[in-house]
């Protein structure tokens, strides 16, 4: 059941029949600090960490009415979505957040993009700072506002509004705007959420094929014209997870993740300072949870979740790396290669003719001084094995 900061006097008749009607209460001291003395059921505080508890509550209580309370939407980024993993649920939403602050701002909520900083990395912000674009951060406590003010300085978006919307319904709602510029000193309260309205000149785009500039790394990179070919092989859909194999700066699972807030993806890397690079990257282009495995394949591969797609850009000559990929690979899944040396193309030209797919020679030169003149500077050319596991 969602409840609102108004608490009692906001709740629809119904929402007030099902709390007088339940024997076991649970929710955050807060929300539970909401119900008036007329609600006679046992109330019980989630503990922390609160999903491992879920199902001994739910044991404990099973054969009781039991009423879980939530802020706003139970099913917007709340505690509705993890019940469903446990049991069947009724749900008696109230108007989340989001809905409020875009009604007291006056922005259209299928116009905004929205960033959940509660319990999650607020890198997540990076992937949508765009000029002109409206965001709203659901914060995670009082903090969170000073959070994104500092984040959005550092990015190049000092110019951008901020609006901290606190206690959004109840009798003690207050907001509050000002800019990224200067440190964002609102006295705020936990319960709030950040409105911002984007300024500033970064472009990064959401397609495959960012600058190789927008990434630290050591020229273990593919190439910006190889990676969006690469990407564009591998095909991502929403809720597929990628294993990035000899991952180097990380550029092919980070765009990947971009592409869909779904998109899932394994960093598989060797070398710590390589795969220290890779966390960095993921955080500064607004993927922070894209798992990182320290380890070579093709060892560091097992136990992995099995894969809708691979892409190998390093170690594709070690022996076993492909046999692995391919057997943990899910059928109707991707397998994409690039291989750059006479001894990886070979490799790529064998699994070719076992198991099919496509064989593509991509090769890009960009534009040099040359002397006084311009010329073309051709890079490495690129063998790309393609391939699709048909269903078993």
């Amino acid at each position: 059941m969602g409840i609102g900061a108004d608490g009692w006097a906001g709740l629809a008749p119904g929402a007030r029949a099902a709390l007088d009607a339940a024997e076991v209460v649970v929710g955050g001291a807060r929300q539970l600090a909401l119900l008036p003395p007329t609600v006679t059921a046992k109330r019980l505080q989630w503990p922390s960490p609160l999903v491992p508890a879920i199902p001994g509550i739910l044991a404990e209580h099973a054969h009781q009415a039991v009423c879980v309370l939530a802020s706003g939407d139970p099913m917007f980024h709340g505690i509705g979505t993890t019940l469903r993993r446990f049991t069947d649920v009724r749900v008696l939403p109230q108007p989340s957040s989001v809905s409020l602050a875009c009604a007291r701002l006056g922005w259209a909520v299928d116009a905004v993009d929205v960033v959940s900083a509660v319990a999650r990395p607020l890198d997540r912000l990076n992937a949508f700072l765009h000029n002109g674009r409206r965001v709203l951060v659901l914060s995670e406590n009082a903090r969170t506002p000073a959070a994104v003010a500092a984040l959005l300085r550092e990015r190049g978006f000092g110019k951008s509004t901020l609006t901290v919307l606190t206690d959004l319904g109840g009798p003690s709602e207050r907001i509050d705007t000002g800019t990224a510029a200067a440190d964002f000193a609102a006295e705020v309260g936990d319960l709030n959420i950040v409105a911002v309205e984007c300024v500033g000149a970064r472009h990064l785009p959401r397609t495959p094929g960012l600058p190789d500039g927008a990434y630290e790394h050591d020229g273990q990179i593919t190439k910006r014209e190889i990676r969006a070919v690469t990407l564009a092989a591998l095909a991502p859909e929403p809720g597929q997870l990628l294993w990035d194999v000899g991952a180097g700066s990380g550029s092919v699972g980070i765009e990947w993740s971009r592409t869909h807030p779904a998109c899932r993806a394994v960093a598989v890397e060797p070398r710590p300072e390589r795969a220290d690079r890779v966390e960095r990257n993921a955080a500064a282009l607004g993927v922070p949870e894209l798992r990182v495995v320290r380890g070579a394949a093709p060892v560091a591969l097992s136990g992995l979740p099995a894969p809708d797609a691979v892409f190998v850009g390093g170690g594709v000559t070690v022996d076993g790396v492909l046999p692995a990929c391919w057997a943990a690979l899910r059928p109707g899944g991707r397998i994409v290669v690039n291989a750059v040396t006479i001894e990886s193309e070979q490799l790529v030209t064998r699994w070719h003719a076992e198991v099919g797919g496509e064989l593509t020679r991509l090769s890009v030169s960009r534009a040099a001084p040359l002397g006084g003149f311009t010329g073309w500077r051709p890079m490495m050319p690129v063998t790309q094995w393609a391939a699709t596991k048909e269903d078993t």
